[in-house]
């Protein structure tokens, strides 16, 4: 039982009436107990509500309406039941019996309905907002106070004009007070919009009418911008149609800026799609349950309302569109729409981190654990932007070069080495083809790797898990590795690594030598700091004479570092003249045992230099020997 302002509502039902709150029962009926019994019943959805005619048809004219006419039908129904019972047929005893049984049943109908005093009842199939909006309605109307919320005032708005509760039947009625809430709070902050667009879906045409949706979503498009973004969260409640609604209103706007059209874009999908982010298992408590169909609608429109130009990257960073096109294979989401996304993706590909670009294999024809096609498709339209960056800024290049080419230049090499950790990472799969590791390999040009250290690594790991490869698999793997591009320390691993060709190692070792030598050669021709600069320095400076002699202590290292580099040198030339004379070995056995051409038989084997392409000159670490070592291209085009 409820006490509120001088009535009483009960509620009677299937099940028991608890702290306020009606429980859900088959059948439901609420009572308003003043001192004086109820004369109408009103039945709305599954609830029956027994009140007093007087204060309804005080507030709601649709009600004085229905009422006034009931009351004036009774007498009347009364009068042709009666006339109906006296006009029967004497002559058919069986239809004249008929007859007095039905006259006596409408005769107890009247009796019940008009001479003890039954209630009227009115029955709202359609009442907007159910049978709650039309409990605080009745409050309403017996002086009964309302609070009004964002959540209710679109559903008070409705069902107050639904019973025709305004100005002209009653002063301040329902209409006034529910339109000055919405204009004075609710549509000043785009939170609270927010939730009246959500208690619209259910009031759907007639808040459409009222203008009730349009003005929530202009009021959220224009204090988009002004607000604070703690609201963007609310917007997970909206539905599809409501959200492409919003979202077109802001993207009509030219007062809204982009960063916030993108966090609500970002706020929404986080808050309806499930999954989207591997760190957010939690999905918000208001946001609606979908089904996987209604998420793959939800992804497209996402996508759809992605800004045409590149994102800004602080709201719409590179690890959302790598987790938009995640779902995108888990929705299997359309062509369209997947392509859409590693096309944004591309032009942030340089932000992202080797945990989002590791997706999944979700099609059951793939072979490998992750989507190698995918990274690869994304790496081109990475360069395919590049492309049309540096064609569109070419009169740009000609003012300001510096400004121009350094970033391209940098997120080339933050690129370069996102696919070298991608490719050492998916190396272990025993699914992935050697052409596969390739190609994605020698997709990106080559000044995105300063140094080939990291394309080494992934090759290494390539062969150590594939063991079982051709030679000439073996030798196009380890192509793609540009020997000239090795550090000290990948090329002394390399030197000693067993599973690479012994032609691969030479060349290693070859150029090895030849780094060493050429920073011999620098050092050796620097200007030391003899007492003839000494001399230069201004007499009685102090601070010259600490730096001359902490320039000549750093000669001293230097000189002894150049000491232990020359006693490498001179090993590795040792280590190459000795893997000189056994190829030379080889190949005289080799021409020994092969028979020659003029007697018919077949041709004599090539020499083992013929066959690894090995050309050395007489002084192997000579560094202005030619022809050591070919192009990437013709390394490419020794294997088929």
């Amino acid at each position: 039982m409820l006490s509120s302002g001088g009535s009483v509502w009960n509620c009677v039902g299937s099940r028991v009436f608890l702290m306020g709150f009606c429980l859900p029962c088959s059948v439901c009926a609420r009572f308003c107990t003043t001192g004086l019994p109820s004369d109408v019943v009103f039945e709305v959805h599954d609830m029956a509500f027994h009140l007093h005619k007087f204060p309804l048809m005080s507030k709601s004219r649709k009600i004085h309406r229905m009422l006034t006419e009931q009351e004036e039908e009774r007498p009347a129904r009364g009068r042709r039941r009666r006339r109906r019972s006296d006009g029967g047929d004497a002559g058919d005893d069986g239809a004249a019996e008929t007859e007095i049984e039905e006259a006596e049943e409408e005769e107890e109908e009247v009796r019940r309905t008009e001479g003890d005093g039954q209630p009227y009842s009115i029955v709202f199939p359609d009442f907007p907002g159910g049978s709650g909006t039309f409990e605080a309605a009745a409050k309403f109307c017996y002086g009964v106070r309302v609070d009004l919320t964002a959540w209710n005032v679109a559903p008070l708005r409705c069902a107050a004009e639904y019973l025709e509760m305004t100005e002209e039947h009653a002063e301040d009625n329902l209409v006034a007070r529910a339109e000055a809430y919405l204009e004075q709070t609710v549509l000043r902050h785009p939170g609270d919009a927010t939730k009246a667009l959500k208690s619209c879906e259910e009031l759907l045409p007639l808040a459409e009418e009222l203008g009730i949706v349009a003005r929530c979503v202009e009021a959220i498009a224009a204090r988009s911008s002004a607000a604070s973004r703690s609201w963007f969260d609310d917007l997970a409640v909206l539905g599809l149609h409501m959200y492409k609604r919003v979202m077109a209103a802001m993207a009509a706007r030219d007062d809204v800026r982009t960063e916030a059209r993108e966090s609500c874009l970002v706020s929404y999908a986080r808050g309806t799609i499930p999954g989207l982010s591997r760190s957010m298992r939690r999905r918000l408590a208001s946001a609606p349950v979908s089904s996987e169909v209604e998420q793959k609608e939800l992804l497209e429109a996402v996508v759809a309302s992605l800004p045409a130009n590149k994102c800004s990257g602080r709201v719409v960073t590179a690890k959302f569109l790598f987790a938009l096109l995640r779902t995108a294979h888990i929705l299997r989401a359309s062509d369209a729409a997947r392509a859409a996304l590693e096309r944004k993706v591309a032009t942030q590909l340089e932000q992202a981190t080797l945990e989002d670009v590791l997706i999944p294999s979700y099609s059951g024809a793939a072979e490998t654990l992750y989507d190698v096609d995918c990274v690869e498709r994304v790496v081109r339209y990475f360069l395919a932007e590049e492309e049309v960056g540096e064609a569109s800024s070419s009169a740009a290049i000609e003012e300001a070069a510096a400004e121009v080419s350094r970033p391209s230049a940098v997120a080339m090499v933050q690129v370069g080495k996102l696919v070298d950790s991608y490719l050492a990472e998916v190396a272990s799969d025993a699914n992935l083809k050697p052409a596969k590791f390739c190609e994605l390999a020698l997709a990106l040009p080559d000044h995105a790797r300063i140094y080939d250290d990291g394309v080494y690594r992934a090759v290494d790991i390539y062969l150590k898990a594939h063991p079982r490869l051709t030679a000439e698999e073996r030798d196009r793997v380890v192509s793609v590795v540009d020997c000239r591009k090795l550090t000290v320390e990948a090329c002394t691993h390399a030197a000693q690594n067993e599973r690479l060709p012994l032609r691969a190692v030479l060349q290693v070792l070859f150029f090895e030598q030849l780094q060493l030598r050429r920073a011999i050669t620098g050092t050796r021709l620097a200007p030391p700091a003899g007492p003839q600069a000494r001399r230069q320095q201004p007499a009685g400076s102090g601070e010259a004479w600490r730096g001359v002699t902490a320039l000549a202590q750093e000669n001293q290292v230097l000189r002894l570092d150049m000491d232990s580099v020359a006693s490498r040198v001179q090993e590795l030339e040792r280590e190459c003249s000795s893997m000189r004379r056994a190829i030379k070995k080889i190949d005289g056995r080799s021409g020994s045992r092969s028979p020659g051409s003029a007697d018919g038989s077949r041709p004599a084997a090539s020499s083992w230099r013929a066959r690894y392409g090995c050309k050395f000159s007489t002084q192997v670490c000579d560094s202005q020997a030619r022809n050591v070592v070919a192009s990437r291209a013709s390394r490419m085009g020794m294997s088929p």
